[in-house]
């Protein structure tokens, strides 16, 4: 039987134990007091998953940034893509944006096309036709034509206001006759008008085969020169080829004869 002696030995080897376990010394170096370690242990895992649970389970939803940045929509995307594409694209293809490009020394050529899908020489060529034109088929045909070239005009200059796109990096700005309206490039201007345009004289002249094909490829010649001289990104012509299209149309809905347009002036 131990004797009271060796009991109290233990008992305090024991003590002396638990102090050292315990020591303010040891548990500042854990990095944590006293008090803060008894609330610890004091939180059992179980109650721990239960507070999980039971916020779960409250009807609380996660932030909308957090469910967009974890479950994006396949529509965002393949809009991320597609702009990445759209980009890539084009850089590759502007090999007449500057003089020293691979393609620099087509760039003149690239330039008189551009001048020939820009408003400023369509517009003084319609009026000049319309004030030395004597039939009035023409005259009818030719003003229909001043109008929409106006109204492709000021159709372009809204959507490049309201989307404000910038124009490709590696352009160079020195296009003929521009605008405020113009450091933006969606949708490409010279593409709506070359859509427009085409569609315009293919319907209402009567001409040879060979001149329609002319027309034609003038009109895709003019889209490809502003992709290749840095001016535009690929959708912001096939856009606008869409837009100009659609855009004849308007005009055959609104079209003006010579007595409707007698009537609004008398």
């Amino acid at each position: 039987m131990p004797s009271p002696k060796a009991r109290g030995n233990g008992s305090r080897h024991e003590f002396m134990s638990l102090s050292r376990t315990n020591s303010p010394q040891q548990l500042q170096r854990q990095g944590s007091d006293p008090t803060s370690a008894r609330m610890r242990a004091s939180e059992s895992p179980t109650r721990q998953r239960g507070s999980g649970s039971g916020s779960l389970t409250s009807g609380q939803t996660m932030p909308e940034e957090d469910c967009i940045r974890l479950n994006p929509s396949f529509v965002g995307i393949a809009l991320s893509s597609l702009l990445a594409v759209d980009l890539w694209l084009s850089k590759r293809l502007g090999v007449c944006a500057w003089e020293d490009s691979s393609w620099g020394s087509i760039r003149p050529l690239m330039k008189l096309i551009e001048v020939s899908g820009h408003g400023i020489p369509w517009i003084a060529g319609t009026v000049y036709c319309l004030w030395k034109s004597d039939s009035a088929a023409a005259q009818e045909v030719l003003l229909n034509l001043l109008l929409a070239l106006l109204l492709d005009i000021l159709l372009v200059g809204i959507v490049k206001a309201l989307v404000r796109r910038r124009r490709p990096a590696h352009n160079r700005m020195d296009m003929f006759a521009t605008f405020s309206v113009d450091r933006y490039s969606f949708p490409s201007g010279h593409a709506t008008r070359a859509a427009m345009g085409a569609r315009f004289l293919l319907t209402h002249l009567v001409l040879a085969a060979p001149v329609r094909v002319l027309i034609l490829l003038w009109a895709a010649m003019v889209g490809l020169s502003r992709v290749m001289l840095g001016r535009h990104n690929v959708t912001d012509v096939a856009f606008g080829f869409l837009m100009g299209y659609m855009q004849y149309g308007l005009v055959e809905a609104l079209w003006v004869s010579p007595a409707s347009l007698r009537g609004i002036l008398g």
